[in-house]
């Protein structure tokens, strides 16, 4: 991943996006780091051909409830995916495993349940630099990749 840049992608081989609509539901935990992310996602939604009014944004407190923000919108709105944006680093304590093993399972969960894609955009960094340089730093941006994944993911 260190060699990655997450911000590439070919245009070409991406179906436009203009008749789709999507999901986006944000932490507001690690702001800074998840408010990137989101730039990137949208942005690149954007350049792929969606409307911006076609974009539908949730905030929820901190990633662990970023599996109750998805299934909410996936209930309640008629979106094409949804992408699950948000941010754990490590910390002195297990609390990082729950939270990050949670998530993980939830998505996927909602995977299952749903027949609308969930996208994880969830940094799982060790240190706040890693996720600064996953977030529009020197890897590029996850949003970016989860993007082009709901866009693709749109056409199964």
């Amino acid at each position: 991943m260190a060699t990655t840049n997450l911000s590439y992608y070919d245009k070409t081989t991406i179906p436009n996006a203009k008749d789709l609509r999507f999901g986006i539901v944000v932490s507001e935990w690690n702001e800074t780091i998840t408010e990137g992310l989101y730039k990137g996602a949208f942005d690149t939604l954007i350049d792929c051909g969606a409307l911006s009014e076609n974009i539908i944004r949730y905030n929820v407190p901190g990633s662990f409830e970023l599996i109750f923000g998805c299934k909410k919108m996936l209930g309640t709105q008629n979106i094409d995916a949804v992408i699950a944006i948000g941010c754990v680093i490590q910390g002195e304590t297990k609390h990082f495993d729950f939270v990050c093993k949670g998530v993980t399972q939830g998505i996927k969960d909602l995977n299952i349940k749903y027949d609308v894609p969930t996208i994880y955009c969830v940094l799982t960094d060790n240190t706040m630099q890693q996720s600064v340089d996953r977030s529009g730093g020197k890897l590029g941006n996850k949003g970016v990749e989860s993007a082009v994944t709901a866009i693709k993911m749109t056409r199964l």
